[in-house]
C-alpha cells in the first residue's frame, strides 16, 4: 500500500465514522421534535400546561388520540379490582361508555372493549393519575370536587354491578381500595 492509499483509507474511515455520528444526531433531533410535538398535542387536547406532567404522559407513551379512552380507565380499574370482570360489570362499563357519548363505532369503544377482555397495563392507571393531576391544575376546588364526585359515582356503579352475596357487600374490599386510590388522585401533589 502506498501513502495515498493509506490516506484515502483513513479518510474513508473518518468519513464513515462521522456519517454514523451525524445520523445518530439527526435521529436524536427527530426524537426531540416528536417529543415536543407530542407534548404540544397532548396539551391542546387535554388543556394541561404543566411541562412535568406532559413529559410524564409522553414518557408513558400516551398519545393524544388515547386521552378520551384514558378518561375511562377508572371504570376499567374498578371492574378489574377483584381480578376478574363478570358479565354485569362489563355491561355496566359499556353502558357508562355509551352514556359518555362514545358510540359503538368509535375506536375508543373498541379499546375499552379490549380492556374488558384483557386487563390493561398498570401504566395506564399511572398515566390517568398524571392526567387528572394536570387537569386539576386548571380547575377550581369546586370543579375538582364535582369531577371527583362524578367519577367516583360512576365507578361505584361499576363496583356494585355484580351485586355481592344476596345483595350484601355489593362493593368488595379490593373495589373499595381502588375507589379510594382513584379519589386520592384528585388531591394536590408536591
Amino acid at each position: 500500500m502506498n501513502m495515498n492509499s493509506n490516506n484515502k483509507l483513513t479518510q474513508d474511515l473518518l468519513d464513515n465514522f462521522f456519517l454514523k455520528e451525524d445520523q445518530k444526531l439527526i435521529e436524536k433531533l427527530r426524537e426531540m421534535r416528536k417529543l415536543k410535538e407530542s407534548k404540544e398535542e397532548l396539551s391542546k387536547v387535554s388543556g394541561i400546561k404543566n411541562e412535568e406532567i406532559l413529559n410524564k404522559l409522553v414518557e408513558l407513551k400516551i398519545r393524544p388520540e388515547i386521552l378520551a379512552s384514558l378518561s375511562l380507565i377508572p371504570l376499567i380499574e374498578v371492574a378489574w379490582a377483584d381480578g376478574k370482570i363478570d358479565k354485569k360489570e362489563k355491561e355496566a362499563v359499556l353502558k357508562a361508555v355509551e352514556k359518555s357519548g362514545i358510540s359503538k363505532d368509535n375506536p375508543d369503544y373498541e379499546i375499552v372493549s379490549k380492556w374488558l377482555e384483557h386487563k390493561p397495563s398498570p401504566h395506564l392507571l399511572e398515566a390517568w393519575e398524571h392526567y387528572i393531576q394536570g387537569l386539576c391544575e386548571n380547575l377550581t376546588k369546586e370543579e375538582i370536587s364535582n369531577l371527583r364526585n362524578e367519577l367516583i359515582s360512576h365507578a361505584k356503579e361499576i363496583a356494585s354491578a355484580s351485586g355481592g352475596f344476596l345483595g350484601i357487600a355489593k362493593i368488595s374490599d379490593s373495589e373499595n381500595k381502588m375507589l379510594e386510590k382513584l379519589s386520592q388522585a384528585f388531591e394536590k401533589r408536591g
